[in-house]
C-alpha cells in the first residue's frame, strides 16, 4: 500500500466508520461504541504511522493525491501533508478515540446518530487541514458546520438552539465573504495565465495589486477570525461551549478553532503578501487584546465551562501573535501552541464532562475540597491546569514561550530603528501569562482546595476507562513539553516556506508588475 493511498485511508476511514453504524443494531449500544472506538484508534494508528515516516528535511507536500474531479473548472481532489498541518492531522486522530471514549457513559439517547456525526465532523475537519485545493478546502469547511449543528443542537443543553443557531450564523456569514473572495481570485489566475486552478500553489503566485488584496484578505481574514475566535468576534464561543455536550466542547476546543488559525497560515497571508503587510499592526494588536479580554473574562466566571472557553481565546491569540510576527520560532510556537491548546483544553473540558456526570453542575460554587474527595481525580486536573498555565516541561510552556521569543525577535530590531509600538505588545502579551496563571490557579484553588462541599451522594474517583483518557493526554503534553525539538523539526522547512511567501514581493514591486491603469484584473 503506497504512503499516499494511507493518507487517504486516515481520511475516508470515518465514512467507512458511518457505513459500519449504519448497518449496526440500533439497540446494541456497546457494539456502536465498541466500532466507534475502533475505527477512531485505527485511524489515529495510521496517522501516526504517517507522522513517523514523514521526511523532515524534504520540502513541500509528502504522500500527495491529485486526482481531477471538476476537470473544467481547474477543481482536483488534492490532499496531501506539510509540516503546517502534520501536527494538526496528529492531534485531530489523536482527539478521536478519545472524545469517542469520553462519550460512553455521557451519551445515552441516539447514540448511533452521535457517533455517526462524531465521524462526519472527524472527515470534514481532517479534509479542511489536508486539502491542498481551495475549492476542495471550502467544502470541507462548510461541511463541518453540519455535524456541529446536530451535535449541539440534538445532545446540548436547555439553550442549545440558540446556541448552534448562533454559532451557523457567525461561521455562515465569515464564509460567504470567503467564497466571493475565492471567485475573484481564481477569476484573476485565469486573467493572468490562461489557466483555471484553485490549487493552492497556483494561487500563491496569482499577482494583485495592493487595493485588490487588501479587500480579498480582509473577507479571507473574517471567515477565520471569526473561527479562531478573535475579540470582538469571539461571543458565539462561550455560549456554544457552555451548551455543547462533553464531546462537543471537546472537538471545538481542540480541532475546531484550530482550523481558524491554521486558515491563516494556510491561505489568508500567504496569498496576500502585501495585504499582510498592511493588515499585521492590525492582527498583533487584536491577538494581544485577545489575550488580555479572554483571560480578564475567565477570571471571573463562575461557570467551569465559560473559564475554559474564554481561557481559549486567549491562549489562540498567542497563535495569532505568533504567526504575524513572521519570525521562525514564533510561527513554530504557533504552531506548537495550536496542539498544546487542544490537548490543555480538551483535556480539561473531558474532566468537566466528568465532575458533572457525578454531580450534575458546573458552577463552581457547587465544588470544593475535591482533592480529598477524588485524588486521582485532582491529580490530574492540577497536571492539564499547569500545562495550561505554562509550567516549564509542559507544552504550554514550549508553546507560549516560542511565541514570546518570536514577538521579541521581531519587535526588538523596529525598537532600534525607532518604531516601539511591537516591542510595548510583545510587552503587553506576556501580562496573559500571569492573567493566565491567576484565573487557572484560582479555579484549582476552589474547585479542589477550596472549603469542602459535602455532596448529595457519595463521589466516585475516576475508572479505568476515564484513567486511561487523561493518561493519554498527560502523556502527550509532557512529550510536547519535554521534547520539543523533534516536533519542531518536522515543522521547520515549512515554517521557512511560510516565511519566503508572506515576504516574497514588497508592495510597490507588486503594483509596478501591474498593467498601466493600475487596475485589478
Amino acid at each position: 500500500m503506497s504512503e499516499a493511498v494511507m493518507l487517504n485511508w486516515v481520511l475516508f476511514l470515518p465514512v467507512l466508520g458511518i457505513g459500519l453504524l449504519v448497518v449496526a443494531p440500533r439497540s446494541r449500544h456497546d457494539m456502536l461504541r465498541g466500532i466507534s472506538f475502533a475505527v477512531m484508534a485505527l485511524q489515529f494508528l495510521l496517522t501516526l504511522w504517517l507522522y513517523l515516516q514523514f521526511d523532515a528535511d524534504t520540502a513541500g507536500l509528502q504522500f500527495e493525491t491529485r486526482l481531477p474531479w471538476i476537470a473544467d473548472w481547474g477543481v482536483y481532489y488534492h490532499v496531501g501533508l506539510d509540516g503546517l498541518n502534520l501536527l494538526l492531522v496528529l492531534l485531530t486522530a489523536f482527539l478521536g478515540p478519545l472524545v469517542v471514549a469520553g462519550a460512553f457513559s455521557a451519551i445515552q439517547k441516539d447514540v448511533k446518530l452521535f457517533y455517526a456525526m462524531v465521524f462526519f465532523i472527524q472527515f470534514a475537519m481532517l479534509g479542511t487541514f489536508i486539502a491542498q485545493d481551495l475549492f476542495l478546502f471550502y467544502v470541507f469547511w462548510e461541511t463541518m458546520l453540519i455535524p456541529m449543528f446536530l451535535i449541539i443542537g440534538i445532545w446540548g443543553g436547555e439553550r442549545r438552539i440558540y446556541a448552534t443557531l448562533k454559532f451557523v450564523l457567525y461561521t455562515a456569514f465569515g464564509s460567504i465573504l470567503m467564497l466571493a473572495a475565492v471567485i475573484y481570485l481564481v477569476y484573476s489566475l485565469k486573467t493572468q495565465t490562461g489557466i483555471s486552478s484553485f490549487a493552492f500553489a497556483d494561487l500563491y503566485g496569482t499577482r494583485l495589486p495592493l487595493d485588490a488584496q487588501v479587500l480579498l484578505f480582509g473577507a479571507f481574514a473574517l471567515s477565520f477570525a471569526i473561527k479562531v475566535p478573535v475579540v470582538p468576534l469571539h461571543t458565539w464561543l462561550p455560549d456554544a461551549h457552555v451548551e455543547a455536550p462533553t464531546a462537543g466542547s471537546v472537538i471545538l476546543a481542540g480541532v475546531l478553532l484550530k482550523m481558524g488559525t491554521y486558515g491563516f497560515i494556510k491561505l489568508g497571508f500567504p496569498l496576500f503578501p502585501d495585504a499582510t503587510a498592511v493588515y499585521t499592526p492590525a492582527v498583533m494588536v487584536l491577538a494581544v487584546v485577545s489575550i488580555i479580554y479572554g483571560a480578564c473574562l475567565a477570571l471571573v466566571q463562575d461557570d467551569i465551562k465559560k473559564i475554559i472557553a474564554y481561557s481559549s481565546i486567549s491562549h489562540l491569540g498567542y497563535v495569532m501573535l505568533g504567526l504575524a510576527s513572521l519570525d521562525l520560532l514564533g510561527i513554530q510556537g504557533a504552531i506548537i501552541q495550536m496542539v498544546s491548546h487542544g490537548l490543555t483544553a480538551g483535556g480539561l473540558f473531558l474532566m468537566v464532562g466528568m465532575i458533572y456526570e457525578r454531580c450534575h453542575s458546573r458552577d463552581l460554587a457547587a465544588y470544593g475540597g475535591l482533592a480529598k474527595l477524588l485524588p486521582v481525580y485532582s491529580v490530574f486536573f492540577m497536571i492539564l491546569t499547569l500545562a495550561a498555565v505554562g509550567l516549564p516541561t509542559t507544552s504550554g510552556f514550549t508553546g507560549e514561550f516560542l511565541v514570546l521569543m518570536g514577538a521579541f525577535n521581531a519587535a526588538w530590531p523596529l525598537y532600534e530603528a525607532g518604531i516601539t509600538w511591537p516591542l510595548v505588545l510583545a510587552c503587553t502579551a506576556v501580562l496573559g501569562v500571569v492573567l493566565g496563571a491567576l484565573y487557572m490557579l484560582r479555579l484549582a484553588q476552589q474547585f479542589l482546595f477550596g472549603e469542602s462541599r459535602a455532596p448529595h451522594q457519595p463521589l466516585v474517583d475516576l475508572n479505568l476507562r476515564e484513567k486511561l483518557i487523561l493518561a493519554a493526554i498527560v502523556a502527550a503534553v509532557f512529550a510536547l513539553g519535554l521534547f520539543p525539538d523533534s516536533f519542531m523539526h518536522k515543522t521547520e522547512l515549512a515554517a521557512r516556506e511560510y516565511q519566503q511567501l508572506v515576504a516574497a514581493q514588497p508592495a510597490e514591486a507588486w503594483v509596478m508588475n501591474q498593467p498601466a491603469s493600475g487596475k485589478s484584473p
